[in-house]
């Protein structure tokens, strides 16, 4: 499919002005949209192959109406509230911080797990960061600060560097990450803007990096024009990273993992997370089982070069980032990557595992009524 570079700063903020749906689409997709925020650029809109209904680009920021069917999955669903320390921060990690910059992406994916961002009465994010500064300032323990949101690269220019002298100017922040999808849904907001790419190169010093944390999906998102964004960031000093999600409809076959990793690796990015689909609510038709998961990831991992095969296959779960590394006679075997409890920190757990568990959270409500040894594998 040709694809069509569109100006920076146009978005598609209305399911009413994507032409491509029909009328009844929009008028069933209404409900949807009171419920959860809809954005798109006509960049990305055009990647989309609309004869397609299960088009996994569409599958990604076209809205269904499956989104706000009844569920007991909840917004936070990683409790990201319990490790908020002032406005617009999270310190879950010792050595890394959060600043939720921006409450604004360059187009939604239907499957976030902070949706609840976009939503008029949350206010978690912060424009000033004054205090997160200072709090990040008390603890040298931190060494990398992430910034998200929302997309850090839906700042402006200006703005960015500003963070990023701030950042420099607290010698124990040696790295700092952006958390971005912007190469995929608008590549344009870093081939368009040279004075973008020389304030990363100017603040992406050879011992304090910046480090670009981008999110592709599928293959079919590393356009040319993609591509040529991830050079460019190479180019002018930035390590760029890839992190996706496992998504029912969209990745989930180890085909499709297999030649996203496989690309990324053969540009200099390296996969660095692949990881289980959060149960945020919305999120159901997204859901991939854990069985399932690790037997894409792992047939995936069989097609792929030594160097895209460094991706971790996790969960971002409340009490940490749980890798997932095995499963034996009915059993799932666990490993904490990060913990929230240091106690966690590197801690194996061996869990029975049903059909459709797809969360730590099924693992452990099961074992915790069953005595003996599970039951003490438990995260809590």
């Amino acid at each position: 499919m040709k694809e069509k570079l569109q100006s920076r700063g146009r978005f598609v903020r209305k399911l009413d002005q994507v032409g491509q749906l029909t009328e009844a689409e929009k008028k069933s997709l209404a409900p949807v949209g009171q419920r959860f925020v809809f954005r798109a650029t006509p960049y990305y809109l055009g990647l989309i192959d609309w004869e397609d209904p299960g088009d996994p680009l569409r599958r990604i920021v076209i809205p269904t109406g499956a989104e706000i069917d009844e569920t007991e999955d909840v917004l936070d669903a990683s409790d990201e509230a319990s490790n908020t320390k002032v406005r617009g921060l999270q310190h879950k990690y010792p050595q890394t911080a959060l600043l939720l910059v921006t409450e604004v992406c360059a187009s939604y994916c239907r499957f976030c797990f902070r949706k609840r961002l976009f939503m008029d009465d949350v206010h978690e994010t912060s424009m000033d960061i004054s205090e997160g500064l200072e709090y990040i300032r008390r603890h040298p323990e931190i060494n990398n600060v992430l910034l998200t949101g929302g997309d850090s690269l839906m700042l402006s220019t200006r703005r960015l560097g500003e963070i990023f002298r701030q950042l420099r100017e607290i010698e124990h922040v040696r790295i700092i990450r952006l958390g971005t999808k912007v190469p995929a849904f608008e590549p344009s907001r870093i081939t368009g803007d040279a004075e973008l790419l020389r304030t990363i190169a100017k603040y992406s010093e050879p011992r304090r990096r910046i480090y670009v944390m981008a999110h592709f999906n599928h293959p079919r998102e590393l356009t040319d024009l993609s591509r040529e964004a991830l050079r460019l960031l190479l180019e002018h000093g930035a390590i760029v990273v890839n992190q996706t999600p496992l998504l029912g409809g969209v990745n989930d076959d180890p085909d499709t993992i297999a030649e996203l990793f496989n690309e990324l690796s053969y540009m200099g990015v390296p996969p660095y997370y692949l990881f289980q689909c959060r149960p945020t609510e919305g999120n159901d038709t997204f859901k991939v089982t854990l069985g399932t998961g690790l037997r894409i990831f792992e047939k995936a991992r069989e097609k792929m070069s030594g160097l895209a095969k460094r991706a971790r296959f996790c969960m971002s779960h409340a009490s940490g980032k749980v890798e997932i590394l095995a499963i034996s006679n009915g059993q799932i075997i666990l490993k904490y990557h990060q913990a929230k409890n240091l106690l966690d920190r590197d801690r194996l757990m061996v869990l029975p595992l049903k059909p459709d568990d797809c969360w730590l959270d099924d693992l452990y409500r099961r074992a915790a009524a069953s005595p003996g040894r599970e039951a003490a594998a438990l995260p809590y």
